[in-house]
């Protein structure tokens, strides 16, 4: 469910009023992650990589009160959800949006994420979850990635979690991480609580 609120009676109104007319209020921070944990569950329950670790980053926003606010033209909305968006190509060579809504349930995220994604692939026709905030997703994993930035538009205020290829080593796994979010929507220290939150919901899969 989505309602509209008052920035006032939120955590979030100061920043509210010092971000919401900026042009500029995304914030990017990146992080190196130890995957290896991701990589090795992966191979032993057949559940995809990328399937694996869009729960984890589920898991970790769902226990943060920020992702639950998020602000859209001129106003602040509060959600009682969350689902993760990630970019499917499509049987046509081009690419779908794909909303997974997230649940505690990994099995049952990992069959609608291989559901889903299928059904978007096939019919080249994108899917969405309304009145959820959505956490987007993308993984270009064709290539080694630093960090990435994404492009800011108005149209979409969403917090972004993106990597590359991952980097494997002679006991680890590694994956830089860029998370860009809206200032409104947390402060930096939050962003930084969450990548550390996402590296512990990692080592405790």
């Amino acid at each position: 469910m989505k309602v509209e609120v008052n920035p006032k009676d939120t955590s979030r109104g100061e920043a509210f009023e010092l971000w919401m007319s900026s042009p500029m209020p995304m914030v990017t921070l990146t992080k190196t992650f130890n995957v290896t944990k991701v990589l090795n569950v992966s191979k032993r329950s057949g559940i995809k990589f990328n399937a694996l670790l869009c729960w984890c980053i589920g898991k970790a926003a769902s226990n943060m009160n920020e992702f639950y606010l998020l602000p859209e033209k001129d106003k602040l909305f509060k959600y009682d959800s969350i689902a993760i968006n990630v970019i499917v190509n499509n049987s046509k060579g081009g690419i779908n949006s794909c909303d997974i809504a997230y649940t505690d349930d990994i099995q049952q995220f990992a069959k609608d994420y291989n559901q889903l994604t299928t059904q978007v692939a096939t019919q080249c026709e994108s899917s969405f979850v309304e009145d959820s905030m959505i956490i987007g997703t993308s993984a270009m994993i064709e290539t080694e990635l630093d960090s990435i930035v994404n492009q800011y538009t108005d149209k979409f205020c969403n917090p972004m979690v993106m990597w590359g290829k991952y980097r494997k080593q002679w006991f680890k796994t590694t994956l830089p991480i860029s998370f860009q979010f809206h200032h409104v929507q947390m402060d930096g220290g939050h962003g930084a609580k969450f990548l550390e939150q996402l590296q512990n919901v990692i080592n405790e899969l």
